[in-house]
């Protein structure tokens, strides 16, 4: 089944609509310029634009003409159960683990589901967490669960 792109885009827009109003509600923190609403607001925002982009068709004169897409090899519809399954084990393990180890964990079953190698799948695992949890901490001052291993920072 094919959804029509005026269907589609229907649909981000009211996505963003409703991201962007339910951001707006949230209210402001007191000495900051950036409150809790300006991420909802802009991925709002964000969504209505692309929505009405897409339900107008304008674009659609970049996209070259496709070739149909080769079989997927046999024994990769389990990769679509990967993103709902880490999304439980970052629930349930978080706490216990803390956000290093567990986004490690998330991050090399992720990379590793999609295809890489053993030496990326390694690199992203050890230095992706890091870097979320320093701008989490230090950024934006988001405490993350420490769990068995704390940030030096």
């Amino acid at each position: 089944m094919q959804v029509s792109d005026r269907a589609g885009g229907a649909v981000l827009v009211a996505l963003g609509a409703a991201a962007a109003w339910g951001g707006s509600r949230l209210p402001p923190v007191p000495g900051q310029e950036v409150g809790p609403a300006a991420f909802p607001l802009l991925i709002g925002l964000g969504l209505v634009l692309c929505g009405t982009l897409i339900a107008l068709g304008i674009g659609r004169g970049f996209e070259a003409p496709g070739e149909a897409a080769p079989p997927a090899p046999r024994g990769a519809a389990w990769r679509v159960l990967v993103p709902p399954a880490l999304l439980l084990f970052y629930v349930l393990a978080a706490n216990t683990l803390g956000f290093l180890l567990a986004a490690a964990l998330m991050v090399a079953v992720a990379a590793w589901a999609l295809g890489a190698g053993p030496r990326l799948v390694l690199g992203l695992a050890l230095l992706a967490p890091p870097l979320v949890h320093l701008a989490f901490a230090k950024g934006l001052r988001v405490p993350l669960p420490e769990g068995l291993l704390a940030a030096p920072w």
